[in-house]
């Protein structure tokens, strides 16, 4: 029994597809009885609210758009099943692949992620640069590789994220926080290779603006996790200052 968790803003173009997609999916290997779906709306100014509910599953509103991390947790909140799995309702993500992560969840995994593969995660080549940027950041922070630091199709447990829901992100970067809470406090993540679609409807991502609060998100989980992390950071950062600022001088000396 697992509890499905779509956070939606604007999807009206997909979100149907999307959800008797995952019904059909969850029918096929058993797992439907006793599962729920749970879609978050999260101020949509479209027809996406109106669409979710005639599919008959669990619709939860937020009155205004407050932002996807915020609505991942109102809907973890609300699941009644301890097993939870979150996807997008754009297309992108492969639901069919989630029976497989499930099956890799029970071998002891604390979370599985699907890592996502292909032409469409790639997308701009600053976006590649920003990722990669983002990867090099966090996989420094965590001390440890990291596949995919903040896919949005992943399964953990409701009982270890509570742990840490005041501190994750409540806009984009939830994902990217709560993969650094895991790591960082010791819980075991398994990385699955996914295809990663190209997506219906238009990106909500600002890439500069999330591209900062990730990068305050992660700093942020180094002061609760690892302040050594900081320290060593704020100590790279120094002496950088102080050989550029000991080159000028050195520099101004000689002409």
């Amino acid at each position: 029994m697992i509890s499905v968790i779509i956070p939606v803003y604007n999807e009206e173009d997909a979100i149907i597809k999307t959800i008797d997609n995952i019904k059909k999916v969850l029918k096929e290997n058993k797992l439907l009885r006793g599962s729920e779906i749970i879609v978050v709306n999260d101020g949509s100014s479209d027809n996406t609210r109106n669409n979710a509910i005639e599919t008959g599953v669990i619709v939860l509103d937020n009155e205004t758009n407050t932002g996807y991390g915020y609505s991942l947790k109102k809907g973890i909140e609300y699941a009644k099943n301890d097993i939870i799995v979150i996807t997008d309702a754009d297309l992108t993500y492969p639901f069919e692949e989630v029976p497989e992560m499930l099956r890799i969840k029970n071998k002891g995994y604390d979370m599985v992620v699907g890592a996502r593969t292909g032409e469409y995660y790639k997308e701009s080549v600053l976006k590649s640069i920003l990722r990669k940027i983002l990867k090099i950041f966090t996989e420094f922070m965590a001390g440890t590789k990291i596949n995919d630091v903040n896919s949005g199709l992943r399964i953990f447990n409701k009982n270890d994220v509570k742990k840490f829901l005041p501190r994750l992100c409540n806009t984009f970067s939830f994902t990217t926080s709560q993969t650094l809470a895991y790591l960082m406090n010791g819980y075991s993540i398994y990385y699955m290779d996914i295809p990663y679609y190209k997506r219906v409807g238009k990106t909500k991502v600002k890439l500069f603006k999330n591209s900062l609060i990730t990068a305050k998100y992660v700093l942020l989980s180094g002061f609760y996790y690892n302040p050594k992390k900081i320290f060593t950071l704020i100590m790279i950062l120094c002496i950088i200052i102080l050989l550029i600022i000991l080159l000028i001088i050195f520099c101004r000396s000689i002409l």
